[in-house]
């Protein structure tokens, strides 16, 4: 079962705890635009050392992550980050707000928070005693995790968390949570400036005030949100070390028997998944008229009459599976909220997977709209190999922006994956389409390095 335990934290060492102008967004959200500007305000940010190399998620070359392994090491020989005296469990809290239907109103301020520990590394899946296991939602792939492994290695540290949702039914975590939070200031506060969030932390460093929180997670099972590519790298690494020592193996306090996560209740008030949206292009000269021949019996269009924004705010109502479509070259009536016109469009095809997961919208599109309908009848070999080309906005300003981009043809809606769908697809060993959740607001990266060596 994954176990929790205090981290040997290094952070930055500022006398007032703002850390604004030293943490970063996730590395895979970052371009070199957003790296430049987070170097300009202070060039020891974080992204200096966790984002040696662009574009993210791809393979750099090795000189890269010794320059990275290299400024880590600089920044802790000059008192730059620090090794905290004891160590410590971090309750974590985020300030933010957003808008639109996710949160409950526009405008409206939310916070989230969660346990910032080490969890012990263990393969994907259910544990050995079925309890406490650790379990994935997204697919992973061999370029990010060797970047990550990259860095690992020339750093000797885990530089961010994973996010990890676990399920907390009678609010036993809570009130342990908010009681650190009502006992003494944060340690560490700073605001991310791409998205105004705040980020705070309070240390837990007395044993007999960490034991109840590390009883509260014995056995609990964990849902990795965010951080897959991470903790496959953090999982490779150990086995790397397990293999190299043979017999001897790794004693149990081996740091790399642990990883770094912030741990979340599926329960938390302020713990929301924002839609990812599609865009579809490679369909040269479609009109609505043969999207909707293509379709045949498996779709129904319903005219819509407002803006998208309207649009996104009637779905929840508009039956199982509704999404709206938005097609610029439709000029007479542009909006459409789509919907299967089976209650269970994918048993036939896919009869061995999770009713949860034949029912996630993100599916539907994928295997419904796009393989049955876009790629067999409405691709041109010519363009693409023949294959629908994607964008994956998160705004609806993107998602019209990307549709009136040459090339592409119509954007899809989409109603954003239940929390509960997360669950139930996760218990059940299955992955999800890509970008089928989009947790916000992000972790920072700076808050808190686990150290390696």
């Amino acid at each position: 079962m994954p176990q929790i335990r205090p981290i040997p934290a290094i952070t930055f060492t500022t006398p007032s705890g703002d850390v604004s102008s030293l943490i970063a967004p996730p590395y895979d959200v970052l371009d070199q635009r957003d790296k430049d500007a987070l170097l300009a305000k202070n060039n020891s940010n974080i992204v200096g050392v966790d984002l040696p190399h662009l574009p993210a998620k791809t393979v750099g070359p090795d000189s890269t992550y010794e320059a990275a392994g290299k400024k880590y090491r600089d920044w802790l020989a000059k008192g730059v980050l620090g090794r905290r005296a004891r160590p410590a469990l971090f309750v974590y809290q985020q300030t933010y707000t957003v808008s639109g239907g996710a949160s409950g109103g526009v405008g409206k301020k939310l916070q989230r928070r969660g346990l910032v520990a080490n969890v012990t590394v263990q393969p994907f899946g259910k544990s050995a005693s079925g309890k406490g296991g650790i379990h994935p939602h997204e697919q992973t792939f061999s370029g990010p995790k060797e970047d990550r492994m990259k860095l690992m290695l020339a750093t000797q540290a885990q530089l961010s968390p994973i996010f990890g949702l676990h399920s907390d039914p009678t609010n036993r975590i809570g009130p342990l949570l908010a009681g650190v939070i009502d006992r003494s200031p944060p340690v560490l506060r700073g605001t991310t400036s791409n998205d105004g969030v705040l980020h705070e932390m309070w240390a837990v460093d007395d044993e007999f005030r960490q034991q109840p929180l590390i009883e509260a997670f014995d056995g609990a099972d964990i849902f990795i949100a965010d951080g897959h590519h991470r903790y496959s790298t953090a999982l490779n690494y150990r086995n790397k070390l397990v293999a190299e020592r043979g017999d001897a193996g790794l004693p149990e306090n081996h740091p790399a028997n642990h990883c770094l996560f912030v741990l979340v209740a599926l329960q938390d008030p302020g713990l929301i998944i924002l839609p990812t949206h599609r865009v579809l292009g490679g369909m040269n000269g479609l009109t609505m008229a043969k999207l909707r021949e293509a379709s045949g019996s498996l779709l129904e269009f319903t005219p819509f009459a407002g803006d998208l924004a309207a649009l996104e705010a009637a779905l929840p109502k508009s039956g199982p599976h509704a999404m709206g479509l938005y097609m610029p070259s439709n000029t007479e009536q542009p909006l459409w909220i789509v919907r299967p016109t089976q209650a269970d469009p994918l048993a036939s095809r896919f009869s061995q997977q999770s009713k949860a997961w034949r029912e996630l919208d993100v599916a539907i599109i994928q295997h419904l709209i796009v393989e049955e309908v876009c790629q067999k009848h409405l691709t041109d070999p010519a363009v693409n190999g023949g294959q629908v080309q994607w964008k994956f906005p998160h705004t609806l300003d993107e998602l019209k922006a990307n549709t009136e981009t040459p090339g592409y043809q119509f954007g899809l809606i989409v109603q954003a994956t239940p929390l509960e769908s997360v669950r139930l697809v996760s218990e059940a060993g299955e992955l999800m389409p890509q970008k089928s959740t989009f947790f916000y607001p992000k972790l920072a990266t700076g808050m808190v390095i686990n150290p390696l060596d």
